[in-house]
């Protein structure tokens, strides 16, 4: 069951209205602010895929909605929130405006995460004047109401009670909390996705092949695997009954042989931007976005559902996750608000935000800093 009260959502474009879609869904009362004109039509069509999906994760039915309302102001939409995602463009320069708004006008006790793929959350804070502590990245992936994982990094003045609220918070909603040990940009998601798609520009670029065949190659090979194990899991079975050991044995040496180019970016000329893009036109032959979006989510929702049988009925991986997040949502729509709970709500939401209250407490937080100096 979640632990937040009422969300806040600062800026809806695919990453934001995913987090809003994720939140209602999981009948959590979200206030978004968005100052583009189009925000409430491209918010409502994420909805719509996003219910669709759900619902066939829960063919019994879905739990009440939260409530979505839009605000006019940031200060409006974080008023009375425990927990606040932003999510607007990657220029570090409104990230600042945006966070320190943030920081004035939210709740002292709020956990405020950054949906930033790259920035370090120690950059962003400096233009939170008040209580920078309580930031953290929270950094999803796409579509953000079905794949669960979220990276968590704290910046050098986060308090470490504030990156484990933001973990409970996080998974109160059915996501996988991943803390990253140390700051760096990009953190590991995108690190590792930024050295493929290098290296796939290039392969293209050298005309090696087209998107349509490497991503044929990505997706009938190693993709499968990776979906139900890792990278390291996926290399010790290949090492055989010697296990890691002797597949970093056998195969470590040929990565000092020069196969790839990694270290090199190919020039983002207007050549290659029409190159990829028309390869990338043919390949949709004639598919919208939107119906994209509906092939990938019937995928995403077949594929956790299938690994949600696996390990004896266990669940395997995502699909444990999955197993357990569709019937805590099963369990919501089995007990619908009732006037009387809904009144408690409204009247008691102190109560409610009480726990992460107290794990970012200045207080609290001054004396785990005095403990590390002694430390």
């Amino acid at each position: 069951m979640s632990i937040i009260n009422k969300a806040a959502a600062i800026g809806g474009g695919v990453i934001g209205a995913g987090w809003v879609a994720r939140l209602l869904l999981n009948g959590i009362d979200v206030s978004i602010f968005d100052p583009d004109p189009e925000a409430s039509r491209k918010v409502s069509e994420v909805m719509k895929g996003a219910r669709r999906a759900y619902k066939q994760m829960l063919p019994g039915g879905l739990p009440r909605e939260g409530k979505l309302t839009f605000a006019k102001t940031i200060a409006e939409a974080v008023a009375d929130a425990d927990f606040i995602q932003e999510s607007v463009p990657e220029r570090l320069d409104l990230k600042h405006k945006v966070l320190a708004e943030i920081d004035l006008h939210a709740p002292a006790n709020a956990i405020v995460g950054s949906s930033t793929s790259g920035i370090k959350p120690t950059d962003m804070q400096v233009a939170m004047k008040k209580h920078p502590e309580r930031l953290v990245v929270g950094h999803p992936f796409n579509p953000v109401y079905l794949l669960p994982l979220v990276e968590i990094v704290g910046g050098q003045r986060t308090f470490p009670e504030a990156i484990e609220v933001a973990r409970e918070l996080y998974a109160s909603i059915g996501m996988k909390p991943v803390v990253v040990r140390k700051e760096i940009e990009a953190f590991v998601g995108d690190r590792l996705l930024e050295a493929a798609w290098r290296e796939a520009l290039w392969l293209v670029k050298d005309g090696i092949c087209t998107v349509e065949e490497l991503d044929d190659i990505m997706r009938y090979s190693f993709g499968l695997r990776w979906a139900q194990m890792g990278m390291f899991q996926v290399y010790r079975v290949a090492g055989g009954e010697a296990g890691m050991r002797h597949f970093m044995a056998q195969f470590g040496p040929c990565l000092k042989w020069p196969w790839t180019k990694l270290m090199d970016v190919p020039e983002f000329n207007d050549e290659l931007v029409d190159l990829i893009a028309t390869q990338s036109d043919e390949q949709a032959n004639g598919l919208s976005i939107r119906e994209l979006e509906k092939i990938r989510d019937d995928n995403l929702v077949a594929i956790m559902e299938a690994l949600s049988k696996q390990n004896k009925g266990k669940g395997w991986g995502a699909g444990a996750l999955h197993k357990d997040y569709t019937k805590q949502l099963a369990k919501l729509a089995a007990k619908p608000a009732t006037k009387a709970t809904e009144k408690v709500k409204a009247d008691k939401p102190a109560k409610k935000a009480a726990k992460p209250a107290k794990a970012v407490k200045p207080a609290k937080a001054d004396k785990a800093k005095k403990s590390k100096k002694k430390g």
